[in-house]
């Protein structure tokens, strides 16, 4: 709760410092025509203003000509947005600059950046209603039809489905040149609060002695990448062989849980073993009998209770009826339990929850049908095909013209109702197809898309806020960028804390964020080689960046000293030290963005 109060405060504050900057925008920082000048004067003296803050930005070093978008006047913002390639958002749907500065008359410019930042808070329910009820079953699904061991599934899909928000962000953000530093600050910022915040949050909740390997071994692994971004960061360029490095550096970090994991289960049999050898026989034998008399009895109970419980006539659903109940996205049980708040947000999560009802297939193995619902997943082979391709790179490729005359969208629908229509004739409502596998597949790669098209439109609202605030990206992503993406898993890991596991819960707390930095800046580094030059520029910016490096290194230090001091026992005291500690951060990182800390 009290992350949510931090996250709606501090959009409040950012409301009322777009006011106070839009106010004084208009008659203290641009230019404005004297009432005696002709138009033409006019225009001249504004481009003349134009050239010469461009002149004295790019003496200061900045690359984003966007940013001086702020120094004009009120009625000359719109056509500067228009004609600076900068402020052209293509990697976006919307183009939020345009929206902010040309969609309503000047003295309304206020409403429109409040419009936007709800529709970001709309943005990050998508985020997370599609990683949790689409992304995270699919994966799970593919790891089960995989065979995975839970530590190479918790290390590779699992981690991926906990963090694909926060992956795809740093990502998107990673592969434009104006918006590295959102990555950074997210990266950063999300680092901070998952080890302090979260952490914290579980020791109070549940104090508990933790594995003492594990914690050593991901802590080691963290800040190791931690000190890799640090030296790139200073140096300010990544080549391909260090971006390759982030991705191997996770495949080393793979195979050590994995190798870890082998020693010490075969450490386990080994004194099971001798154990069993040095009894004697009798207690073998009554062990073996105790082991499997419950069996039996689970069985013959669970057959009982089955066959109790089992309809007198068979009942056989239609078609229709099976389509409409599986997109209603409320249970009717549930409703009644649950509370007016609960009820509240379902209902604003509702037409997200039925487009992507609609939109993604959910295959899950622990059911005996596997979600197979036939209609739905008919449905499904049209209208996935379709999101694949007109979200990916915002549409474009799905608006291409074949030859000039046919949309690639048409054919890609032309393609899904012969899939569909195969499926519907060679399958029965009551059991799922050998191949329902491929759903899972399928499942995923669509709750990709929507995941990055999200978080592609995040970012691009994050670098309108940016501009038009005159406020860093670093610190749009240590706060808005990061909370949005990690309030989920601080909810998620107290409760599984309060539930008796917080060795789970702070388990999570590090293996996802050694997942999101060496996977988002690597493959967030790789889009931007592809698509520009083979050495990428990471330019810091300024003081805030070192801030936030030096604070991340600097939690990790201390948790990596005063946990083994404390016999690896978390309590209260030092869930309280990581609150403090963060609460100093974050307050350090505000007098230096506002520039009361200076160098």
């Amino acid at each position: 709760m009290t992350s949510r109060v931090v996250f709606i405060s501090v959009l409040l504050l950012l409301w009322c410092h777009c006011r106070h900057v839009l106010g004084s925008g208009d008659s203290g920082t641009g230019i404005v025509p004297s009432p005696d000048r002709s138009a033409e004067g006019s225009d001249l003296l504004s481009m003349g203003t134009m050239v010469d803050t461009h002149s004295v930005m790019l003496r200061q070093g900045n690359t984003d000509e966007c940013d001086i978008v702020m120094n004009l006047s009120a009625a000359d913002r719109c056509a500067f947005v228009k004609a600076t390639p900068d402020c052209s958002m293509e990697d976006s749907f919307i183009n939020y600059l345009k929206m902010a500065f040309c969609l309503l008359p000047p003295n309304l410019t206020p409403l429109t950046i409040t419009l936007c930042i709800i529709w970001l808070l709309i943005l990050f329910i998508v985020l997370g209603l599609t990683a949790s009820k689409f992304f995270c079953p699919n994966l799970s699904a593919i790891s089960s039809s995989l065979r995975l061991t839970h530590n190479v599934a918790g290390v590779t899909f699992l981690a991926l489905g906990n963090g694909a928000p926060d992956v795809f962000s740093a990502t998107v953000a990673f592969s434009r040149p104006h918006t590295a530093g959102l990555a950074v600050g997210a990266l950063f910022g999300a680092g901070i609060f998952v080890t302090t915040v979260v952490a914290g949050s579980v020791s109070l909740v549940k104090p508990f002695t933790v594995a003492s390997r594990p914690f050593l071994r991901d802590v080691i692994f963290y800040m190791a990448a931690v000190f890799w971004t640090f030296i790139i960061l200073y140096r300010g360029t990544i080549s391909l062989g260090e971006t390759l490095g982030y991705l191997g550096l996770y495949v080393v970090y793979v195979v050590t849980v994995i190798v870890s994991a082998y020693i010490y289960n075969h450490q386990k049999h080994s004194a099971t073993r001798s154990s069993i050898q040095s009894s004697t026989h009798a207690p073998e034998l009554q062990t073996s009998e105790s082991d499997q008399a419950p069996i039996l009895s689970n069985g013959s109970i669970q057959e009982g209770y089955d066959s109790e419980y089992r309809p007198l006539l068979p009942y056989c659903e239609s078609t229709s009826s099976i389509l409409l109940n599986s997109l209603n996205p409320v249970d009717s049980r549930t409703w009644r339990r649950k509370t007016w708040r609960w009820r509240t947000v379902k209902i604003v999560k509702m037409p997200l929850e039925l487009l992507l009802l609609l939109t993604v297939p959910v295959v899950d193995p622990d059911k005996e049908d596997r979600n197979w619902r036939r209609p739905l997943n008919c449905l499904h082979l049209i209208t996935a095909p379709l999101v694949c391709v007109l979200t990916f790179s915002s549409g474009e490729y799905g608006l291409y013209l074949i030859e000039g005359q046919f949309p690639v969208w048409a054919l890609t629908l032309l393609f899904g109702l012969f899939l569909s229509a195969i499926v519907f004739l060679t399958t029965s409502n009551d059991q799922p197809p050998a191949y329902h596998l491929v759903f899972s597949l399928l499942g995923f790669v669509v709750s990709a898309m929507w995941i990055s098209a999200a978080a592609s439109e995040v970012v691009s609202i994050l670098h309108m806020l940016g501009v038009v605030l005159s406020l860093s990206n670093n610190l749009l992503g240590l706060t808005l960028l990061a909370w949005g993406n990690s309030i989920g898993d601080c909810f998620s890991d107290i409760t599984i804390a309060r539930q008796g596991y917080p060795r789970m819960a702070l388990s999570a707390c590090f293996g996802g964020i050694i997942f999101n930095m060496l996977i988002g800046v690597g493959i967030g580094c790789l889009i931007q080689m592809f698509n520009n030059e083979p050495v990428v520029t990471l330019e810091p910016e300024g003081l805030l960046t070192w801030v936030l490096a030096g604070s991340l290194g600097l939690s990790l230090v201390f948790s990596f000293i005063l946990v083994p001091l404390c016999c690896f026992h978390l309590g209260p005291a030092y869930g309280i030290f990581l609150l403090l500690f963060y609460a100093v951060f974050l307050l350090v990182a505000l007098l230096t963005e506002f520039g009361f800390i200076h160098i």
